[in-house]
């Protein structure tokens, strides 16, 4: 079974209340991230608003949240979205991503999501770009810029967010495809991607790419050097049913690998749940947001953050770069 086509199921499952958890809650669609197989037979078919999933409770969503950053309004009117038009809930992922469950086809024959609830999604403020919205894959330690870390990697989330938006060829990115930065906290250091960034200090990072590790670049760098990997693996995959869908797939290195610098740190442990410097990590049983909870975290009214560890950071007010 495709990773995808498993992770789905075990979304099914999840809904349906019959999946044991772990460690962390239920496995999500994007528990395993990056999963390489040495043969592709089909193009991927992971999930967005305009490319929706056929599931056993009608059409399933994802909207991908750069970092997992999301105002409190957007998610407020996400959730309006579940409620008028799905099951009514909003599904965390292990990419710190969000899902809709149980949305209505535009026809018998599925394929597509009506007209008004695509607009009522794009009204979020969360779907940027209808040609790109499957390549906006980017992870970033969640408490990245609020405390702790060696830099804020939120910028260059931000960046790198814009250009592969503003290329028009990336548009053809997998929508398995990933890339993760770690602030230099090592949260998500082990975390398997396609592309990614550690940062050393606050002003350089190493970069990721596939297993190996590649050049330090400034991190003001960072953005241009990683959507510059991004098209040069578009154009080494090829095209067709049989085209990689990630970097390890390739049949040679997209770049000379490097030694890891010793300054990359080891493996750290995710942030906890409670209240801690930076914010609330807000534990969401499940990995599922229902009306309740939802009204609590946008209280506040700033930028929240989805963690992929079935959690939501509610910053401190006084935490660098939050309005309160």
């Amino acid at each position: 079974m495709e990773p995808e086509s498993e992770d789905l199921l075990a979304s099914a499952a999840t809904a349906a209340g019959s999946l044991q958890g772990h460690a962390h809650g239920p496995l999500t669609p994007e528990d395993h991230p990056v999963t390489p197989t040495s043969t592709r037979s089909r193009r991927d078919l992971c999930p967005g608003v305009l490319r929706p999933w056929s599931a056993d409770d009608g059409a399933l969503v994802r909207v991908r949240l750069v970092g997992g950053r999301v105002p409190a309004a957007s998610l407020a009117g996400l959730a309006e979205v579940a409620r008028t038009y799905g099951d009514g809930r909003l599904h965390l992922t292990g990419r710190a991503n969000l899902q809709l469950r149980a949305l209505p086809w535009a026809d018998p024959a599925g394929g597509a999501l009506p007209d008004e609830v695509v607009a009522a999604v794009e009204a979020t403020g969360l779907l940027p770009s209808r040609t790109h919205e499957l390549g906006r894959n980017v992870m970033v330690s969640p408490f990245s810029g609020l405390a702790g870390g060696r830099a804020d990697l939120r910028p260059v989330a931000d960046e790198l967010d814009a250009l592969l938006r503003a290329d028009a060829a990336l548009a053809d990115l997998p929508g398995r495809f990933l890339q993760v930065l770690d602030d230099g906290r090592g949260d998500l250091v082990d975390r398997g991607t396609d592309l990614g960034l550690v940062a050393l200090d606050e002003h350089d990072g190493q970069l990721r790419v596939g297993d190996a590790w590649g050049p330090v670049v400034a991190l003001d760098e960072a953005p241009r050097r990683l959507a510059d990997l991004a098209s040069r693996f578009l154009a080494t995959r090829g095209s067709g049913r049989t085209a990689p869908w990630h970097v390890e797939e390739l049949d040679a290195p997209l770049l000379a690998a490097t030694q890891r610098d010793p300054r990359v740190p080891a493996a750290g442990a995710r942030a906890a749940y409670g209240p801690q410097a930076g914010g609330d990590h807000v534990a969401v049983p499940d990995g599922v947001l229902d009306r309740g909870l939802v009204d609590r975290l946008v209280a506040p009214g700033r930028e929240l953050v989805v963690t992929p560890w079935h959690g939501v950071v509610v910053p401190a007010p006084t935490s660098p770069g939050v309005a309160a």
